[in-house]
Parts: C-alpha cells; structure tokens; sequence
C-alpha cells in the first residue's frame, strides 16, 4: 500500500512521532494506522527502557494553584539537560502533571511507593467484600481490584484528566515524552495542599 503525506501527517498528530518514523511504521504495517501506532508505541517503550538509568538532575519545580485558591501543587520533575527542561513538550507535560494532581488527588508517586501496611488493610477490604468465594477466585479478584486501587492513588497508574490524552496513563504520557525528547524524565516528587486538608 502507498503511504501518502495525509496518512504520514495524521500518524504524527496522533502519535507526536517524528515524521521519519512516521513513514517508515505506516511502511512496515502496510498502511493500517493502528498497528503503526502500536509499533510506534513499542519503540518509545524500548527508548525509554534504554534511558531510564541515566542520571536525571536537571528539570524543573513546578506550581499550580487551583481556581478559588483552594487548592496547590508543588511538583518536581527531573531531566539530563537544561536544554530540555525549557523545551515547550517538557512544559506542557510538567503542566499536565500538575492539574492531575491537583484533579485526582494522587497519594502516591507510584504502586512500588505504596506503604505495604496500607496495601495490606486494601487487601482485607476487598477480601471480606468477597468473603464466600473459592480462595482461588478471591486472589484473581484482589489482584483485579488492587489493580483499580492504584490507578486511584498512584500518580503514574491515573488516566490523564486532561480530554485530549483519551484516558491514557500517567506513566504512558511519560514514556511518549522520553522517545520524543530522548532523555530520561523522571517525576521526583510531589506535594498536594488543599485548603482545611
């Protein structure tokens, strides 16, 4: 199939890919747009795998104050480079970070940083919710739900509230960001105020 500069240009919109890579993943899955996308996603996983050991101690401190004044944000997000910590890409994702936590109220940075106390009274909530069921059943559905709980609190783990990101993780808007600008990227820390909180 014949990859034209319409199928090129709207692989790019809707992926942020360069155009190269564009044209060669529309090449290789002979035209069909979701399978170009989904390799395009692979090969921003496999550069942001490589890159995820490098020192990250540039970056940003970020604020946001809610409206009302209700509501405030501190976060920190590193990078390699003061290059791209004044990148317009690394701005607006340092600005989706702060309006999720902000919206969606995040405890944790991610699953690995929740308390093992905490993970375990979550776990006998939802074991004496399906108290009765074989004890097989009860650990697939502790694990579904634990799942579930961690989208809840884990910052990577949330759906982006932003619409434009069409529900897709933290974690993964990330990821896009470290193939795109081809440093590591790194969510420090982060601290939530709410007014009377």
């Amino acid at each position: 199939m014949q990859v034209t500069p319409e199928m090129v240009r709207e692989l790019r919109e809707r992926t942020n890919a360069g155009i190269m890579d564009c044209k060669k993943a529309l090449a290789e899955s002979g035209g069909d747009m979701q399978r170009a996308i989904d390799m395009l996603r692979k090969k921003g996983l496999a550069i942001a795998a490589s890159k995820a050991g490098r020192r990250a101690a540039e970056g940003v401190i970020a604020s946001y104050i809610h409206h009302g004044d209700k509501v405030g944000v501190l976060v920190e997000v590193n990078c390699e480079t003061d290059f791209v910590a004044r990148n317009a890409d690394f701005r607006e994702f340092v600005k989706t970070v702060t309006l999720q936590i902000a919206s969606a109220t995040p405890a944790f940075l991610s699953p690995e940083e929740v308390p093992a106390d905490v993970l375990e009274r979550e776990k006998e909530i939802i074991r004496a919710q399906v108290k009765g069921k074989p004890e097989g059943v009860v650990e697939k559905i502790v694990q579904g739900k634990l799942g579930k709980f961690h989208e809840t609190c884990c910052l990577l783990e949330q759906p982006s509230v932003r619409p434009e990101h069409d529900g897709r993780k933290i974690k993964d808007l990330l990821t896009d960001l470290v193939a795109r600008l081809g440093e590591n990227i790194v969510i420090r820390r982060f601290t939530r105020y709410q007014l009377g909180g």
